[in-house]
């Protein structure tokens, strides 16, 4: 495909992954070629937040299936940062700017259309591809980063390592949440010895805000053999792509694709870990009806924080 000045080039395949182009300006977009990928602003959607792809899944390819974004909590404080709604010290507009590096050491911000290539290299034998996301710093007063790692043999899976700068302030949290869950009506949380519901968390929940979190801690929350905690969230439709909708609802919120389950997996859990979830009865930023009633919208693993500390986010699916 011929670019001009101002058309983003298309990301490239490179053996197992995708990556920028050598070129710019080029989309911001990595990931397994065959597999889950990730992207930033300016493709489209809010700023301040990661843009979560999943074309195995017979999604459109500007498509996402979800969204993360990072909220840092400061020591001895119970409010968060907010990547998405804050406003850019940098420019004014809402959403946190983020950029891409090979190394994170240099924190002066640079056009996301100019992104890193990422670096590949082997390790036990298997593929990986990794990238710095650099983050503006949170009117809080936290200066943080993400690395994110693809593994060529776990191709619906993405890593994503959070840091805070030396010149951060001291944080209690730094939280990377799942925040769609109501684009694929997740309504199945699959817990160590049952499955929860919206329906049966918040039974009497209507209205147009969120509800509020429901936590479950470690002894709740499935194992695994090697002792990483797994918590995963599926939707309760056989069929979600032929609902009806209300009139009101937008293009954007109709389901498109084959049906997933969407996890989080945290090797060497702190003792203190909990799974937090909210839900949502409409549409975000409507008042638009939820066909079937509330799902699950952000969906997130917290515990105190721990530098470079790594969780994996996967989409798996179920059909």
């Amino acid at each position: 495909m011929s670019t001009d000045a101002t058309t983003p080039a298309l990301p490239v395949t490179d053996g197992p992954f995708v990556r920028p182009a050598a070129s710019h300006p080029a989309e911001p977009r990595w990931g397994h070629a065959d597999g889950l990928q990730v992207g930033l602003d300016p493709l489209p959607g809010p700023r301040g937040l990661l843009r979560i792809y999943t074309p195995y899944l017979d999604q459109p390819r500007e498509r996402m299936m979800n969204f993360i974004a990072v909220e840092p909590i400061p020591a001895g404080e119970t409010a968060r940062g907010f990547s998405e709604l804050e406003l850019s010290a940098l420019d004014g507009a809402r959403g946190k700017r983020f950029w891409s590096a090979d190394e994170p050491a240099d924190p002066t911000p640079r056009p996301s259309t100019e992104p890193a290539r990422g670096v590949v290299e082997m390790l036990d034998g298997v593929a990986h591809l990794r990238v710095f996301v650099l983050v503006e710093p949170f009117d809080n007063g936290a200066e943080v980063y993400l690395r994110l790692t693809f593994r060529a043999d776990r191709p619906h899976e993405v890593a994503i390592a959070a840091y805070a700068r030396e010149r951060s302030v001291s944080l209690e949290h730094l939280i990377v949440t799942a925040t769609m869950g109501n684009y694929a009506r997740l309504r199945e949380l699959h817990l160590a010895d049952r499955v929860v519901t919206p329906a049966e968390l918040w039974p009497d929940f209507t209205g147009h805000a969120f509800a509020a979190h429901a936590r479950f801690g470690l002894g709740e929350l499935t194992r695994e053999a090697s002792g990483a905690v797994v918590v995963s969230a599926a939707p309760d439709e056989a069929d979600p792509v032929n609902v009806g909708y209300a009139d009101d609802v937008v293009p954007g919120w109709h389901f498109q694709g084959g049906r997933a389950r969407q996890y989080w997996r945290a090797a060497d859990p702190d003792p203190a870990i909990e799974c937090l979830v909210n839900a949502r009865a409409s549409y975000w930023a409507s008042e638009s009806p939820i066909p079937g009633g509330a799902a699950y919208e952000n969906i997130e693993l917290v515990e105190p924080f721990r530098q470079g500390r790594e969780l994996v986010l996967g989409i798996d699916p179920l059909d």
